[in-house]
C-alpha cells in the first residue's frame, strides 16, 4: 500500500468529508432561518470535538459554546447556566412565568422548584431572542457529562428550534448514554478508512515507518484519530506494540497522556490538578487558587508545552480524558489540597454551593461545619429542581456528619433524593447507612416506605405491594395520616400490577386499611377514597357504589383545581368510569390537565391528557384525542414516562388503523415483561375494539376474554361490552348470557344514560327475536343523551345490522346509512367500513370520504395544527398558545401560515368563524 501524502495545515479533516458535510447543512439551514439539531455520537478520541470545532470559525453566525464536566453531573442547571450566560441581557423580555422559573434553576432568586418546561420555553426564549441580530449555533461538546436538568431543557429547546434562527450541536461520547437527547437527528462518527488513517498517521510521523509497525498502529487505532496521533508519541516504532484489542482505545490515549505529563515539575502537576478540579474554567480563581498553593505563574509554561491545556481567559484541557487522567492520577492528598485552595479562594457570598462541595473535598474527616453547608446546598438545589444534585449534597453531607441520628436522618434525605433522581440502586446503599443509626422507630418506618417505593419503581410486582403494606403497618402508630396515604399507594399498585397481584394480598390489604385505620373525622377526599376502593375490593362494586359516587361527587365539586393529587385524581377517574359517569369523567381529566399545566407539573400531564384523550374517543372527537395523544407522548418522551402507547393504540384501534395489530401485541408483551397488568388490560381492550370493528369476532374474543374474567376495576364501562358483541357474532352466546346480567347489576347501581345505553345494547345483541328491535331503539335514545356520541353511531351500526337480518331492509338502509355518516365523520374508520360493507349487502353504493387527517377543511390539518387552530380561535395570542403547548411564538405563527393556506383564509378572525370539527 503506498503511503497518501499528509493534509496540507488549514484542510479539511481527514476522511470526514461526508460528516462535515452534514454539519454545514445544519449551518446552511440555519443562515436561512431554518434551526435544528444534530448529536454527533462516537467513541473517545474519534475526533467529534475536531468536527464541531470545524463549525466554530463561521462568520455570520454567533456561537455558543459549553462542554460537559464529569465532575458536575449532579449540578443542576451548572451547564445551562454556563451555556446561556453570554445572553442574559435578553431576561428581562421573557414573560413572568418564564423569568422566575429561569431565576429560579440559575439561582438568581425566585422560589420553589423550577418547573422544567417553563424553563425550557424561557431558555427557549432567550435564544430566539439573541438569534435576532444574527444567527445562533449552540454547541455542547461533552453531552454524556451534561447534568441531568440542562440536558432536558436542552432537549427541550433542540425540539421547538425549527421555526427559530437557532440550532444546537451536540457530542456525545460512546458507549456513554444520554437518555433525554433521545430522537435527536444524530450523526455517528466511526473510525476512518484505512486509508484516511494513514494519512493521519503520516501527518504526525515524517520518517520512514517499517510496515510491520504501520500495520500495527493502523489495526490498534481501528481508525480513532486520537489514537493515530497520541499513539506513536509513546510505541517504540522499530519493535511494535501489544497485542490488538489488549486494551481499549481510550486506554491507550490516556496511557499517552500520562506519558506526557509524568515528567513534568511537581508545581506544574499540582497547577494542573487544580485546574482539573476547578470545572468552570474561570482561570482567575484558578490563580487564586495556585498563590494560596504557593504556586507561581512560570508553573504553567512546562504545561502549555505539553499541548494538554492552553490557559487564557478560560482554562482549556485538549481532551477530557485529560482532566481525567489528571484527576484519578492525583495523591488524595494533592487532591484534598486543591479543593481546600479552592474553596478558600472563592468568597463567602461567591457561588455557595460550588464552594461547599469544594470543602467537602477538601475534608479529611467528619467535619459538622461542612456538612451543614452541604445540607444547605442541597435545600437550594431542590428549590431550583435539582433533584440530582441534591442527593449528591445530602450524601456528602452523610459522609461528613459526625453525629449518629443526625448522619442516619442524612442518609434517609439522601436516599429519597437519590430515589427521586432515579438512582435506586445508590438509595438503597445510603438506606443501609440510615438502618445503621440509633433505633427510631420514625425513621424506620420511613426507611421502609422508601424500600418499598423502589421495590415498586424496580419491578411492579406483588412483593412490592406486599412492601408497601408492611410500611403502611409500621407508619400505623407513629403518623394515622400517612399511614392511609401509604395504604392508598399500595392499593393503587396493586390495582396497577392487577392480574400479576394475587388476590389474597389485594384483599389483605383492603382489610388492614379498612378495618384496623378507620378514617378520621372528618375524613379527608382521600380517604373516602381509599374506604370506597377497600370497600369494592372486599365487597364488589354493588356495595362500594353509593361511597364511590359520593367520593367522585365530592372530587368533581372542589373547586380548587390543584386541591388533589395526581394520583387522586387518576383513581377518582377511574371510579367515575365504573360508574358510568361519563360527564364526571371528563370533568375530572380536564381538571387535571388544567392543574398540570398551570402549576407547571408537567410529570403529571401525560397521564392526565391520556384520561381527556379517552374522554374524547367515547364523545366521537377524535381530532381532540389526536391532539391530546400527540402531547402526552411527546412530553411522555421529554420526561422519560413509560407506558404511553396504551392511549396511542386505543385510538389507532378505534380508527381501524391496519398496523393496529401488530402494536398492540408489542406493547403487550412488553407490558407482560415489565408487569404492568393494568397496562396489559387496556391493550386487549383496544385489541378487541380493533377486531370487532373488522368483523373478526373470534380474535376479538381471545384478545379480551382474560380481562373480563379479571374484571379488573376501572374497566367495568368498557371491556363487557366488547366481550358480549364478540361472544354473541362469533357464535358463542352462553358466554355472553352471564356477562349481561353482571353487567345489568351494575348499571343498576348508578343508572345514568351511558350505562342505560351499555346494559340496552348488549341486551339487544343477546335478545332473540322482535324484543331486540326496542332494546336497540331504547340503547340509541341514551346514547343520544349522553356523550357517548360514538357508542350511538355503533348502536346505529350494530341496529342496522340486525335490521338487515331480520328482513327490514328500508329500516337497515336508514340506520346503516346514518352510522356510516356519523362514524366516518368521526373517523371510526374501521366501524364505518362495517357499515358500507353492509349497505353494499343492500345493493347500496358507498361513497368512501376522507376523513381525519388528509381530509377536506380542517381534516387536511396535522393534530397539532388542529389543536393550535382551535386555541387560535379562541382569540389566544400566539404568545398564550405557544405558552400553553411549550412552543415558542414564532413556531406558532410558522403553524398558523400552514393552517391558513391549507384551510384557505388569510385571518384570526376567519378562523374564528370556522367549524374547526372534521
Amino acid at each position: 500500500m503506498k503511503d497518501r501524502p499528509a493534509p496540507a495545515q488549514g484542510s479539511d479533516l481527514v476522511g470526514r468529508r461526508a460528516e462535515s458535510a452534514a454539519l454545514n447543512r445544519l449551518v446552511t439551514e440555519l443562515r436561512a432561518g431554518r434551526g435544528g439539531a444534530l448529536v454527533v455520537r462516537g467513541e473517545a478520541g474519534i475526533g467529534k470535538t475536531a468536527l464541531l470545532e470545524s463549525v466554530l470559525t463561521v462568520d455570520d453566525v454567533r456561537i455558543l459554546r459549553v462542554s460537559g464536566v464529569e465532575f458536575e453531573t449532579e449540578l443542576a442547571f451548572a451547564a445551562l447556566h454556563q451555556l446561556c450566560s453570554p445572553v442574559l441581557d435578553g431576561f428581562g423580555k421573557l414573560a413572568a412565568p418564564q423569568r422566575d422559573a429561569l431565576s429560579t434553576a440559575f439561582g438568581m432568586g425566585g422560589e420553589g422548584v423550577p418547573d422544567r418546561f417553563r424553563a425550557g420555553l424561557a431558555v427557549l426564549g432567550l435564544l430566539a431572542e439573541a438569534s435576532t441580530k444574527q444567527p445562533l449555533l449552540c454547541v455542547v461538546d461533552d453531552a454524556q457529562w451534561l447534568d441531568q436538568a440542562s440536558a432536558r431543557t436542552l432537549a427541550f429547546v433542540a425540539r421547538r428550534v425549527q421555526n427559530e434562527r437557532v440550532a444546537l450541536l451536540f457530542a456525545i461520547r460512546e458507549p456513554e448514554v444520554q437518555w433525554e437527547l433521545a430522537g435527536l437527528p444524530e450523526l455517528r462518527l466511526d473510525g476512518l478508512p484505512e486509508p484516511d488513517a494513514l494519512s493521519l498517521l503520516r501527518s504526525r510521523i515524517r520518517a520512514p515507518l517499517d510496515d510491520r509497525v504501520r500495520d500495527r498502529i493502523l489495526g490498534e487505532s481501528r481508525g480513532n484519530p486520537l489514537a493515530l496521533l497520541e499513539l506513536p508519541r509513546s510505541a517504540d516504532l522499530a519493535g511494535g506494540f501489544a497485542a490488538p484489542d489488549a486494551v481499549p482505545v481510550s486506554g491507550k490515549v490516556e496511557a499517552s497522556f500520562r506519558s506526557r505529563l509524568r515528567g513534568l515539575p511537581p508545581d506544574t502537576r499540582l497547577l494542573l490538578l487544580a485546574a482539573a478540579a476547578e470545572t468552570t474554567g474561570d482561570s482567575v480563581l484558578l490563580w487564586r487558587a495556585a498563590e494560596r498553593l504557593g504556586i507561581g505563574s512560570t508553573a504553567a509554561t512546562p504545561a502549555e508545552e505539553t499541548g494538554l491545556i492552553a490557559f487564557g481567559l478560560w482554562v482549556r484541557f485538549r481532551h477530557p480524558l485529560v482532566r481525567s487522567v489528571i484527576y484519578r492520577d492525583a495523591p488524595l492528598s494533592d487532591r484534598r489540597a486543591v479543593h481546600g485552595a479552592l474553596a478558600q479562594a472563592m468568597d463567602d457570598g461567591e457561588e455557595p454551593d460550588r464552594r461547599a462541595w469544594h470543602r467537602a473535598q477538601a475534608a479529611c474527616g467528619p467535619d459538622a461545619g461542612v456538612a451543614d453547608a452541604l445540607e444547605l446546598s442541597a435545600g437550594r438545589a431542590r428549590a431550583r429542581g435539582g433533584i440530582a444534585a441534591a442527593a449528591a449534597f445530602l450524601e456528602a453531607a452523610t459522609q461528613l456528619t459526625p453525629d449518629p441520628a443526625r448522619r442516619a436522618e442524612r442518609a434517609l434525605a439522601a436516599a429519597c433524593a437519590k430515589r427521586d433522581a432515579g438512582a435506586g440502586d445508590r438509595a438503597l446503599e445510603l438506606l443501609a447507612v440510615a438502618d445503621a443509626g440509633p433505633c427510631d422507630a420514625s425513621r424506620h418506618a420511613r426507611g421502609a416506605t422508601l424500600r418499598a417505593r423502589i421495590a415498586f419503581d424496580q419491578a411492579r410486582s406483588d412483593e412490592a405491594v406486599a412492601r408497601l403494606e408492611y410500611a403502611a403497618n409500621l407508619t400505623m402508630g407513629l403518623d394515622e395520616a400517612a399511614a392511609r396515604d401509604i395504604f392508598l399507594e399500595a392499593l393503587a399498585g396493586a390495582v396497577f400490577v392487577g392480574r400479576f397481584t394475587e388476590g389474597p394480598r389485594l384483599l389483605q390489604t383492603a382489610d388492614r386499611a379498612r378495618t384496623v385505620l378507620p378514617a378520621p373525622s372528618p375524613a379527608r377526599p382521600v380517604d373516602l377514597l381509599l374506604d370506597g376502593l377497600t370497600t369494592q375490593v372486599r365487597s364488589g362494586f354493588l356495595e362500594a357504589a353509593p361511597l364511590l359516587r359520593q367520593v367522585v361527587d365530592l372530587y368533581v365539586k372542589e373547586e380548587d383545581d390543584d386541591a388533589f393529587s395526581p394520583g387522586e385524581v387518576w383513581l377518582a377517574c377511574s371510579a367515575a368510569m365504573d360508574l358510568f359517569e361519563d360527564t364526571a369523567w371528563r370533568t375530572l381529566a380536564d381538571r387535571q390537565v388544567r392543574s398540570s399545566r398551570s402549576t407547571g407539573t408537567v410529570a403529571a400531564l401525560p397521564v392526565s391528557l391520556s384520561y381527556l384523550a379517552l374522554t374524547d374517543i367515547h364523545a366521537g372527537r377524535f381530532d381532540d384525542a389526536t391532539a391530546n395523544v400527540a402531547e402526552a407522548c411527546a412530553i411522555a418522551a421529554e420526561i422519560g414516562a413509560p407506558g404511553m402507547e396504551y392511549v396511542e393504540i386505543t385510538l389507532a384501534a378505534w380508527r381501524g388503523d391496519s398496523r393496529t395489530a401488530v402494536l398492540a401485541e408489542k406493547a403487550r408483551r412488553g407490558a407482560v415483561e415489565r408487569g404492568e397488568g393494568r397496562l396489559v388490560t387496556a391493550i386487549e381492550f383496544a385489541q378487541a375494539v380493533f377486531f370487532n370493528s373488522r368483523g373478526r369476532y373470534q380474535e376479538a374474543l381471545e384478545a379480551c376474554r382474560p380481562s373480563a374474567e379479571l374484571d379488573e376495576m376501572g374497566f367495568h364501562s368498557c371491556t363487557p361490552h366488547e366481550f358480549v358483541e364478540a361472544a354473541v357474532r362469533s357464535g358463542r352466546r352462553e358466554l355472553a348470557v352471564p356477562m349481561v346480567k353482571t353487567l345489568t347489576e351494575r348499571t343498576g347501581a348508578n343508572r345514568t344514560e351511558w350505562a342505560a345505553g351499555v346494559e340496552l345494547r348488549c341486551r339487544a345483541l343477546i335478545a332473540e327475536g322482535p324484543a331486540a328491535d326496542g332494546l336497540y331503539r331504547a340503547a340509541i335514545d341514551n346514547f343520544e343523551h349522553s356523550e357517548g356520541r360514538l357508542h350511538t353511531a355503533r348502536t346505529r351500526l350494530l341496529y342496522g345490522e340486525w335490521l338487515r337480518r331480520a328482513g327490514h331492509r328500508q329500516a337497515a338502509r336508514t340506520n346503516l346509512r346514518e352510522a356510516h355518516e356519523m362514524l366516518t365523520a368521526i373517523g371510526a374508520d374501521g366501524f364505518a367500513t362495517r357499515a358500507a360493507r353492509e349497505l353494499s349487502a343492500l345493493g347500496e353504493r358507498v361513497e368512501t370520504r376522507p376523513s381525519g387527517p388528509g381530509g377536506h377543511g380542517a381534516g387536511r390539518l396535522t393534530a397539532q395544527e388542529f389543536q393550535i387552530a382551535k386555541l387560535v380561535a379562541t382569540g389566544a395570542t400566539s404568545k398564550e398558545v405557544g405558552a400553553q403547548l411549550f412552543l415558542s411564538p414564532r413556531t406558532i405563527d410558522a403553524h398558523l401560515r400552514s393552517i391558513f393556506k391549507k384551510l384557505e383564509i388569510t385571518s384570526r378572525r376567519q378562523l374564528r368563524d370556522l367549524p374547526l370539527t372534521r
